[in-house]
């Protein structure tokens, strides 16, 4: 699957937190009925039809025609990722719109790295050396910058290539390994850290 790169329309339709946690499952766990999505998700089914059907109708994900009845409508992502680039975006309602799913999308990942830093204790021998979070500041141009960003996003795809996600169950001996990559100009005076 292709990564997905939403438009202005699309990419505000995406920008709801309840949305970004459905897109997340799917992508996850694989397909499922808004029933199912909603138990997952503590959230009632039709909150989650309403949000299905949103993001269906923006392309993020699709109706599994081929699972369940005709009783059941099942859901699955249409692609496993979603690319948003300024480069992309040339009006200032674009810039908006990236910038609210950057914002959605940071407290997002923060939540994460939170719930996996407060299990970290009652990590495995195995799996707790590695967790990491690393921090380095260091002086650059934005020409030095552009290129640190695009080793990094180099990395990913590497990675994505070598270790495609796959949603669904997983065998006993594997589990879903997040890798986070952050980088932006900090500004931030010292006494706010």
């Amino acid at each position: 699957m292709d990564p997905v790169t939403p438009d202005v329309t699309q990419l505000r339709a995406l920008t709801h937190p309840v949305r970004m946690r459905i897109l997340g499952l799917l992508r996850t766990l694989g397909p499922a009925t808004a029933s199912q999505v909603a138990r997952r998700l503590g959230l009632n089914s039709g909150a989650t039809s309403y949000h299905l059907r949103q993001l269906a109708e923006h392309g993020f994900v699709e109706e599994a025609s081929d699972l369940g009845n005709n009783r059941e409508r099942w859901w699955r992502a249409s692609a496993m990722t979603t690319s948003v680039r300024d480069d992309d975006v040339t009006t200032d309602e674009g810039r908006d719109a990236t910038d609210a799913f950057h914002q959605l999308a940071v407290t997002h990942s923060a939540a994460r790295m939170q719930a996996s830093a407060a299990r970290r204790g009652g990590e495995s021998e195995q799996w707790r050396p590695l967790t990491s979070v690393s921090d380095l500041q260091v002086p650059v141009t934005v020409e030095q910058a552009a290129v640190i960003q695009s080793r990094f996003e180099q990395l990913l795809w590497e990675v994505l290539a070598e270790f495609p996600p796959t949603p669904g169950d997983l065998p006993p001996d594997q589990r879903r390994y997040s890798v986070i990559v952050a980088s932006f100009p900090d500004d931030t005076p010292w006494e706010s850290r």
